[in-house]
């Protein structure tokens, strides 16, 4: 178990496990909650940008199916974590964090 499977509950999985459940859902939410800037130097592709700072205000407008799986990471798997509590407090119940985009091994988009 990792130290952020430890520090965030348990909701923590692979960067592998996360790609293999995106492969297999037919709707989910790719959450990237890192700042404007972090997202346009290098993001993975399909993500939803909400920088964690403005989850918690944006979260019911954007975010609006409280049942539909959502996928977080974050830069180095922090503000990840820190997701997942705000949103699992809010009443999601599918929430996963995947740690950082410095750890994805998979295609990235830029620009």
């Amino acid at each position: 178990m990792s130290i952020f499977s430890t520090l965030f509950g348990g909701k923590t999985i692979s960067p592998k496990e996360a790609r293999e459940r995106m492969e297999k859902l037919d709707k989910y939410v790719l959450l990237d909650v890192r700042t404007k800037q972090e997202y346009k130097q290098i993001r993975i592709k399909g993500a939803k940008l909400i920088p964690l700072d403005q989850l918690q205000e944006r979260a019911a407008t954007d975010l609006p199916d409280k049942d539909v799986p959502i996928l977080i990471y974050c830069q180095s798997g922090a503000r990840a974590g820190s997701a997942l509590r705000v949103l699992a407090n809010m009443g999601y119940t599918d929430v996963v964090s995947f740690g950082g985009i410095m750890s994805w091994p998979y295609e990235t988009a830029k620009g």
